[in-house]
């Protein structure tokens, strides 16, 4: 496995244990190294995509329930939740990163971690998202 896809592997895992036991960040990632050290890349970009995301929930959020249909972020599966909030704060938030790269890792963690129909629901909204929102479609024009 490759390391960024190894690093979001991890930060999917840090993401579901803060929403589901309410710790923070930073606490959740020492934690986690206390007893699973990672090469340093991986924990810089893991911990870039834990603190990121947590710390512009809101916005990312609001990106998210912008472009879906029916549905309300906090029905969504959390493992659902987890993976679009990621894939969103390096779609709007992180400039270095490709959108496709973006997506197409984001629809492998769903298809490792969610249920059948994850992969698909990921895809659309991060799509929605890509093609309205982030500045790197813009720029590409």
């Amino acid at each position: 496995m490759r390391l960024r896809s190894k690093a979001r592997e991890i930060a999917l895992c840090l993401l579901y244990q803060i929403e589901i036991t309410k710790s923070g960040p930073k606490e959740t990632i020492e934690n986690y190294l206390k007893n699973t050290p990672q090469k340093e890349e991986v924990v810089d970009f893991f911990s870039q995509l834990v603190e990121g995301t947590v710390s512009n929930i809101s916005a990312i959020n609001a990106f998210i329930e912008k472009h879906v249909k029916n549905w309300q972020i906090d029905r969504m599966a959390v493992i659902d939740r987890s993976i679009l909030r990621i894939a969103c704060f390096e779609l709007i938030f992180i400039d270095d990163i490709p959108p496709k790269v973006s997506i197409n890792e984001a629809i492998e963690l769903a298809k490792r971690f969610g249920d059948i129909d994850s992969p698909r629901f990921v895809n659309g909204i991060l799509d929605k998202i890509y093609k309205t929102e982030s500045k790197k479609n813009n720029e590409r024009v």
